[in-house]
């Protein structure tokens, strides 16, 4: 058991920031939306003439988008697969009503300089809206500029503190999640909630957004424990376990990836009751074969985004490009189709207050929406583990982000760019 643990604790203890897995949204069956806010795809006419672009022009709508993604450096795999999902979302426009818009790619690099020079770039040309970064220091950058010249930008990142009025989020955040996940847990029963969370920057907003979420839901909280290395988690164990063990403490949450599998033993270790807890995961938990592998952890929920899109994308994926995509292509798709709505892109100003619809917009995996802060808000299921692996148990809910002030959730994380995606 003690060489399990020590296995458990060579991964790495910042958890991965919640990117979310978003998946596409179309309104044709070949991709399988659901009828209801889809996107649709009138044409419309063409605009005045504009400057020359560079970059890989994708499409030939008259409404100028520009797509800006890592093409280069560590993150060159992820940019070119969402690039990719963007080329399917264009060519799936062409054959379910029209085209309303072009892209324009281009290189967000390595750093947020050159993500900046890009979004000056595509300004430039007349880009009416931007589609990414992909990490937060790149779209805060990209932002700012796009914020600057009223034409708004849509960025990829998981970082609440980046978003702000006209620099919107498509992507899960940590209050939607862990609202998703604990109100499933009250709809259960929980009373008591406690948390173990790494001590990272990630794992300060995780802390004080389960806080002010519980306590919106009228949940106790019983404890939050921080940890840094093993013997602290060890620590954070020995302290709540009593509390689990007589049943005060109903509802766990575990949102690291990396070190559920250890907690899983360390809980088993310290007699903690796997029926008298309620153990609650994030969204990193997704597709991990050591969590479904671990004993203790059968039975454990999370909210997820709907693995069904993804799955749904594959194959016409494949069958173009020969590879299998990452989890963020379809979320390229998604913006895409978004941008080439005709309500939107056709509005005066383009991309204005349509892009605050209350009742948001029907993606693959069911509704997304953004806030007037630009925070993003993106619908999830709550996936269950079980023998041979995960299965959702609920379907589809946008789960709320607290109400609290911005002033502590929206805080800039400083989440490595390398922890936004998985």
């Amino acid at each position: 058991m003690e060489r399990e643990v020590r296995a458990g604790w060579t991964k790495a203890i910042v958890s991965a920031g919640l990117a979310l897995m978003l998946a596409a949204c179309s309104p044709g069956a070949r991709y399988g939306l659901p009828r209801g806010l889809e996107f649709d795809t009138i044409a419309q006419p063409a605009a005045a003439t504009l400057r020359p672009a560079q970059g890989e022009v994708i499409g030939a709508g008259p409404v100028r988008v520009a797509l800006i993604l890592p093409l280069s450096g560590n993150a060159a795999p992820v940019g070119r697969s969402m690039a990719n999902g963007a080329r399917l979302a264009m060519e799936h426009v062409v054959t379910t009503g029209g085209q309303n818009i072009h892209l324009v790619l281009k290189d967000s690099g390595t750093s947020a300089a050159t993500a900046r020079i890009a979004a000056q770039q595509a300004l430039a040309e007349g880009a009416d809206l931007i589609l990414g970064p992909l990490t937060a220091d790149s779209v805060a950058m990209a932002g700012a500029i796009a914020k600057s010249a009223e034409v708004p930008l849509i960025g990829f990142s998981s970082t609440p503190g980046v978003a702000t009025d006209g620099v919107y989020l498509l992507s899960v955040l940590p209050g939607a999640e862990i609202m998703r996940g604990l109100g499933f847990a009250r709809a259960r029963g929980a009373q008591s909630v406690a948390a173990i969370i790494p001590e990272t920057p990630l794992g300060q907003v995780r802390a004080e957004v389960l806080r002010q979420a519980a306590g919106e839901m009228g949940l106790r909280v019983a404890g939050i424990e921080m940890f840094a290395d093993e013997a602290r988690a060890r620590t954070a164990i020995e302290r709540l376990a009593p509390a689990m063990r007589s049943g005060q403490i109903d509802t766990l949450y575990l949102p690291d990836r990396a070190t559920a599998p250890s907690f899983g033993i360390l809980l088993e270790a310290a007699r903690v009751p796997r029926e008298k807890l309620l153990l609650v995961g994030s969204a990193d938990w997704e597709g991990d074969a050591e969590i479904v592998a671990q004993p203790y952890l059968a039975g454990a929920f999370y909210p997820a985004i709907d693995p069904a899109g993804l799955a749904a994308l594959a194959p016409h994926y494949r069958a173009r490009f020969g590879s299998e995509p990452h989890q963020f292509t379809t979320l390229a798709f998604t913006a895409v189709l978004l941008a080439n709505n005709s309500a939107l892109s056709t509005a005066t100003p383009r991309y204005g207050n349509g892009l605050l619809s209350p009742a948001g917009f029907a993606g693959r995996d069911g509704l997304f929406r953004f806030h007037f802060d630009g925070r993003g808000e993106y619908g999830m299921v709550m996936r269950q583990i079980q023998p041979g692996g995960a299965v959702t148990v609920e379907g589809v809910r946008l789960g709320g982000l607290p109400l609290a002030s911005r002033s502590g959730l929206d805080r800039d994380a400083g989440i490595p760019p390398a922890a936004e995606y998985r």
